[in-house]
């Protein structure tokens, strides 16, 4: 009872923090380039203790949150594209760093610094692109539903997959999760998908310019990779023998934990929207 309440309080002041955020840009870069930087920090702290591996901890981190930050500057308008110059330059210094370093296997340095930068830092850098949607204006509808999907697909599976779940999802990997579940978590997101489409309508609020099928679908895509970011660090910490990826939320775990979803789902999302303007 005790861990249940502990996990209740801490999940009532992680979801009031990220809608908090959203409710002003500056509060929203801030915060996610807090959690870009200590999620890379608690990535490279967790393969560090692989044998023959040595990822720099500190440039890593720096070099992410500094590419969420660029991000947030050019997709605001305040900052040209030059600004992704000294992040490039930091790419570059860490694969010529291995050179010098003497490693057993630099190979192995390589992929495991280059992959937080295309895991973790670019796809949370993904969240300005549709925070920022056109000419720098502000408009916190669209990473804020793909949190709010996330969050009730997580619950409607839960629940869905407690009374009805069956036929396991992926058993080698996630053995908690059902087919049942995973359905019954994605028709609760189309319905609240649709749902948000009539409410911005309704209230001529008009902020995204989808009609109900588009929202619709936009929910169906943040389920489906939602679902996968979920499997892909569930794969990572088998891989690793652990079972969180830390211990910073009380009762949720790590960083990498609370947000895993999210790595594969606001790319998604971002690629859907930006089709959807082709056709």
């Amino acid at each position: 009872m005790n861990n249940f309440i502990v996990r209740t309080i801490t999940g009532v002041i992680f979801v009031a923090a990220i809608v908090t955020s959203f409710l002003n840009p500056t509060a929203m870069v801030f915060l996610f380039a807090v959690v870009t930087g200590m999620t890379t920090w608690e990535f490279c702290g967790l393969v560090n203790e692989r044998p023959y591996t040595h990822v720099n901890q500190f440039i890593s981190t720096v070099a992410a949150v500094y590419l969420f930050l660029s991000m947030a500057g050019f997709n605001s308008g305040l900052t040209p594209p030059t600004v992704f110059i000294p992040y490039l330059v930091t790419i570059i210094y860490l694969l010529v760093a291995e050179l010098y370093l003497k490693e057993k296997d630099p190979i192995n340095n390589w992929a495991y610094t280059m992959l937080p930068q295309l895991y973790i830092a670019l796809p949370l850098s993904m969240l300005t692109v549709l925070a920022f949607p056109e000419n720098g204006s502000y408009s916190p509808v669209m990473p804020l539903s793909v949190f709010v999907f996330l969050w009730l697909n997580d619950s409607g599976a839960y629940c869905f997959g407690s009374l009805l779940g069956r036929h396991k999802l992926f058993p080698r990997i996630s053995p908690g999760k059902t087919w049942e579940g995973s359905i019954g978590g994605g028709l609760l997101v189309v319905v609240v998908a649709v749902v948000i489409s009539y409410l911005l309508k309704k209230y001529d609020l008009g902020v995204s310019g989808l009609d109900a099928l588009q929202w619709a679908g936009l929910g169906l895509t943040v389920v489906v990779f939602g679902t996968w970011g979920d499997l892909v660090e569930s794969l990572f910490k088998r891989t690793l023998g652990i079972k969180d990826s830390g211990n910073i939320l009380p009762g949720h775990g790590g960083m990498l934990d609370r947000f895993d979803s999210s790595l594969l789902a606001i790319p998604a999302a971002v690629v859907y929207l930006y089709t959807l303007t082709l056709f």
